[in-house]
Formats: C-alpha cells, sequence, structure tokens
C-alpha cells in the first residue's frame, strides 16, 4: 500500500473503491496478455485473453472495459474464468494491421477496488507494429472536461517528433480551429490552446496520417475523437522550487509545489507528490499549506543526480477539480565531491580476487555477498575454505570445468581490475594532495591523496568526511607498500554520509590490514594482499598478480 502523509501523520491508502479509498485494499492489475505487447505475426484467428493478478467481478469485463481496436472498435463475445477474461472476436482478424487492446479502470475485483490505470498493449497480424494513437486524454465522448485543458495522444512507440505539428494535431469547435501550441515528448503529443475552451461546448481533435514515426511509417488513418467541456476550471501548478532544469540544486533541498488556488490538502500525498531518482521514488515526509505542498526528503540528495518530482492529477482543489494532467519537473543537484572513481565493471562481483593464490590460514574467515576467484592460478591454489566461508557468494578457479565460461569471466575480471587500477593511478583532477608517512590521526575531505613511497595508518584512526555527500569519493594513490596497524588507532572511518564503495586504495606494491582493524574501501594491490588477525573490512581485497591471504578469523563485507 502506498503510504499517505497529512502533515506530520503517515496514513496508508488501498485501492480505490467506488467513491471511497479501500483501506485493505489489493490493487487489481493485468500481469500478461495473449498476445503479448509487441506481438507480431498473430494469427488471424487469435483469441485475446488478459490475465489478472487475483479474481475479477465478472460483471465489470464487458466492452467497456475490455476492447481491441484498429481503426474501429471491434466487436465479439466475452467470457471470464479463474482471473482471465477472454474476448473472441466475431471475424478473423485482418491481415497486416496493428491492432490496441485497452483494460479500462472500469475493471473491478470481487472486493470492488478497480484497475487504477487504463492497460493498453499492441500487436500485429503482420511482421511489423504500425504507429497507432492508443489513448487520449480527454476520452473520447468525455463530457465536464475542465475549460484549461491540454488535450493529449499517447501513441503505441515513439514517434517522429517533426510530424506532430498544428498540421498533424488539430483541435476544431465544429469548424473553427483553436489556436494552440503542439509538442511532443516520449510517446505523448500535447495540443495546449492558446486561450482557455468555450463552457458546454463539443471539440474534435484529430491526428492525422501525417503523424509517423521515425522509419517513416504513418499511423493507419486519421484518429477523431471528440469531447464535451463544463464549466469549470482546474487548478494548476504555477511555480516550483527547485524550478524546472534546475542545476547546482543543494542536498539540503526541499521541494516546494505552488498551485495556483487552494487544494484539498488531503488529496496532497505521497501517491500523488512524488520525487524520484531513476525509478524509485525517494522516502519523504509530504506536508500542504496554504497553496504550497511540500516535499521534505528523509535522507540528504545525492550529488550530481538528476531527480524527477511529479504532482499527479490526483490533486484536488477543494471543489474535487483534479489538476489538468500531472505536473512533471526535473532538476540537478550539485557536482559529486571528490575525484571521478574507477568503475570496476566484473570484478565489482568480487570480494577477493588474486593471481597465484587465496589463503584462510586460521580461523572462521567470511566473505559476504561478493564473490572469490583466483586467475591465472587454480583451484588448489585456494586453501582454507573451509572453515572461511563464502555466503551469497561462490568461489571460481581458472581451471574450474563448471559452470562454462569461468576461465574467460575470470580473465574478464582481472583485466576490469587493471582498467580500475590504471584509472586510479593516473587520476589527477581534483589536483592531488601530498600525503606521507603516517596518516592516522587526520581526517581528509573528499580527494585525491598521493604518496610518492609507503603509506600508514598507525597513530590513530583515518576519518574520511563525506561533509554530507553520499557519493563523495577518494582515491589514495600509494607507490609503494600500504599498511594499516592495530593498536592505538589504524581504523578508517567514515563520517559525513561517507560510503566505503567510493574509497579506492590504488596500492604500488603490496597491502597490510593491520590486527583487529577495521578498514574501509577497495584495495586494488599490484601484488599481494594480507588481512592480520581479526582485522575486517567493508570493501574488496583485489590483487592484481599476488595473492590474498586471510591470517585468522577475517570479514569482508560488500561495501
Amino acid at each position: 500500500m502506498a503510504a499517505i502523509f497529512l502533515g506530520a501523520i503517515v496514513l496508508f491508502a488501498g485501492c480505490k473503491k467506488d467513491d471511497f479509498v479501500e483501506i485493505t485494499g489489493v490493487c487489481p492489475i493485468v500481469v500478461s496478455t495473449i498476445p503479448a505487447n509487441g506481438a507480431t505475426s498473430v494469427p488471424l484467428a487469435q483469441v485475446i485473453t488478459v490475465k489478472f493478478n487475483e479474481e475479477m467481478d465478472p460483471s465489470s469485463i464487458t466492452s467497456a472495459s475490455f476492447f481491441i481496436r484498429s481503426t474501429a472498435v471491434l466487436t465479439g463475445t466475452y467470457s471470464y474464468n479463474d482471473s482471465t477474461a477472454t474476448f473472441t472476436p466475431g471475424s478473423p482478424l485482418t491481415a497486416n494491421t496493428t491492432y490496441t487492446g485497452t483494460v479500462t479502470t472500469d475493471a473491478r475485483d470481487l472486493n470492488g477496488n478497480y484497475l487504477q490505470t487504463d492497460y493498453v498493449w499492441s500487436f500485429s497480424t503482420g511482421t511489423t507494429l504500425a504507429p497507432m494513437v492508443t489513448t487520449t486524454d480527454p476520452a473520447d465522448l468525455e463530457t465536464g472536461v475542465v475549460l484549461n485543458k491540454t488535450v493529449e495522444a499517447n501513441f503505441n512507440m515513439p514517434m517522429n517528433a517533426a510530424t506532430i505539428n498544428t498540421t498533424t494535431f488539430t483541435l476544431m469547435d465544429g469548424v473553427t480551429n483553436i489556436p494552440g501550441v503542439v509538442t511532443y515528448s516520449g510517446t505523448t503529443a500535447f495540443y495546449n490552446p492558446n486561450a482557455d475552451l468555450t463552457p458546454n461546448t463539443e471539440y474534435t481533435a484529430t491526428i492525422t496520417t501525417g503523424a509517423e514515426n521515425p522509419a517513416g511509417d504513418p499511423i493507419p488513418a486519421d484518429y477523431v475523437w471528440t469531447f464535451t467541456t463544463g464549466t469549470l476550471v482546474a487548478p494548476t501548478v504555477i511555480s516550483t522550487d527547485p524550478a524546472n532544469l534546475d542545476i547546482d540544486v543543494p542536498l539540503n533541498q526541499i521541494i516546494t509545489a505552488d498551485f495556483s488556488e487552494t487544494m484539498n490538502g488531503a488529496t496532497i500525498d505521497a501517491t500523488s507528490f512524488t520525487v524520484s531518482n531513476g525509478v524509485v521514488n525517494i522516502p519523504g515526509i509530504i506536508s500542504y499549506a496554504g497553496v504550497t505542498a511540500t516535499f521534505t526528503p528523509t535522507d540528504l540528495l545525492l550529488s550530481g543526480t538528476t531527480y524527477t518530482a511529479t504532482i499527479t492529477n490526483a490533486a484536488e482543489n477543494l471543489a474535487g477539480t483534479t489538476l489538468v494532467s500531472d505536473y512533471v519537473w526535473t532538476f540537478n543537484t550539485i557536482a559529486t565531491t571528490g575525484p571521478v572513481l574507477p568503475d570496476l565493471n566484473t570484478v565489482a562481483d568480487f570480494g577477493i580476487i588474486a593471481g597465484v593464490g587465496v589463503s584462510n590460514n586460521a580461523g572462521f574467515s567470511v566473505i559476504n555477498d561478493m564473490n572469490v576467484g583466483i586467475s591465472p592460478g587454480v583451484r588448489s591454489s585456494i586453501t582454507g575454505f573451509p572453515p572461511a566461508i563464502v555466503v551469497n557468494g561462490a568461489i571460481y578457479a581458472s581451471d574450474d570445468l563448471t559452470p562454462v565460461g569461468v576461465a574467460a569471466m575470470l580473465i574478464q575480471a582481472k583485466q576490469d581490475l587493471t582498467d580500475a587500477y590504471l584509472f586510479a593511478e593516473g587520476a589527477s583532477s581534483p589536483a592531488p594532495a601530498t600525503v606521507s608517512g603516517d596518516i592516522g590521526g587526520m581526517t581528509l575531505a573528499p580527494g585525491i591523496y598521493k604518496s610518492t613511497s609507503t603509506l600508514l595508518i598507525q597513530s590513530g584512526d583515518l576519518t574520511l568526511d563525506a561533509q554530507g555527500d553520499a557519493n563523495a569519493g577518494w582515491i589514495f594513490q600509494v607507490a609503494s607498500d600500504f599498511t594499516t596497524v592495530g593498536g592505538a588507532g589504524g581504523n578508517v572511518i567514515l563520517t559525513g554520509g561517507a560510503q566505503a564503495k567510493n574509497v579506492y586504495w590504488q596500492v604500488g606494491s603490496s597491502a597490510t590490514i593491520g590486527d583487529f582493524t577495521s578498514f574501509k574501501g577497495n584495495v586494488l594491490a599490484l601484488t599481494s594482499i594480507t588481512m592480520n588477525s581479526g582485522a575486517t573490512a567493508e570493501g574488496r581485497m583485489l590483487a592484481r598478480n599476488g595473492a590474498v591471504v586471510m591470517t585468522s578469523t577475517n570479514i569482508i563485507n560488500k561495501p
């Protein structure tokens, strides 16, 4: 269920159920179709089926909730059994024709919970899919449309934006053309009238066969639909902070949206106001006051990241009028502090990789959530497993015959290690700061730190402070041996949001992780790596040429 926030109070919302919210309802969804979305060469005698995630109300499976169309809606018969709806066309499908199937929000389960959004898919009886209009907003014959409506048409594939214009996308009041601006994004065309529409008036929208996909294929016939306005003007989002396409947004940014009028605060919630990093919604607290909706992220934003904020048309004003359509904007946070980090590629799957040997000399050592590998060394050079174990991972050696391809996989991982090592060794921006001797007791900001000889962490703990930037990185370039020494210190401490996965130790010779020290980061060593008794690491021990030795009871956790 989705979380709803009213002020600082967290509630939960389920599925739309008739005219209220079902607190414990499970939303019905379409899980599969026959033919599948994008299917081609579909038989002309094909029976079309839709499978749901749960039992549906058979009385809701009708021509209003489930239909197939090409240039017109097909006629046929409907049946329902065992969570599957079936449509049998009244006559064979037409050859070399693209069809769209639609299951609308009129479909409901046995508890009265409705499908939350229309499900639309396409298939073809020919060898390719033709571009088609799949849905429109307003829908055909819709009434009571708000006067400031932007008319939308969604296609079943990306189109050539140059062919989506005021010639191919028109809006008419009778024989009078309505002036407006046509834009295109993703798979959706938008017609934004220059002025509010006239109340209680029927309009006709048309997408002509001049609309083409990038291959030059047009839609098969003009797509025409009508709708009728009501008397209401819908609320709109008039400004946001950050604004659309803002850059250098601080990591502690609170995201706000101002509306054109007072809204119903109960409709401004975690369903209608989201902020996402890619496809992942970030957690936050939503509140509403005056005309402003506020999203306060639970955690600091990530640096160097594009975020997308959305206010959906579930947001309503006090009269119950929703936004005309979803309002979406993006912004970019400040650049990541520290250097560009190496890309481990396939070697990222390994907690240990070595050239000639991997050993666990004594005690119960554990490698968690990563693999152990050796190449060009062979399996007989991996010793001490057990008592050492690999949890949620596997041990691979260059002479393994099964599974097929292990040797090649390890060669690639070793090459990726070499590439990452050379990248770290040559990193020069920002300019490296010189360090030498013992860096125990220091606190270091993100950056590149270069030692021309050996490097120690001995007289105290080394603290790496990300200063609030969870993406901040460190590269340590050590020309010779690197050693942490337990006793008075020797640990690596992360603070300010620092993450072990963003710390790299490029070691020109061999590395030793001291007795009972807690280490953080990825060691990329030219020769060998030794973990002394009781040493633990959140990171990786990756040796290009030599061995990785666990002395006694060592733990390596995935960073």
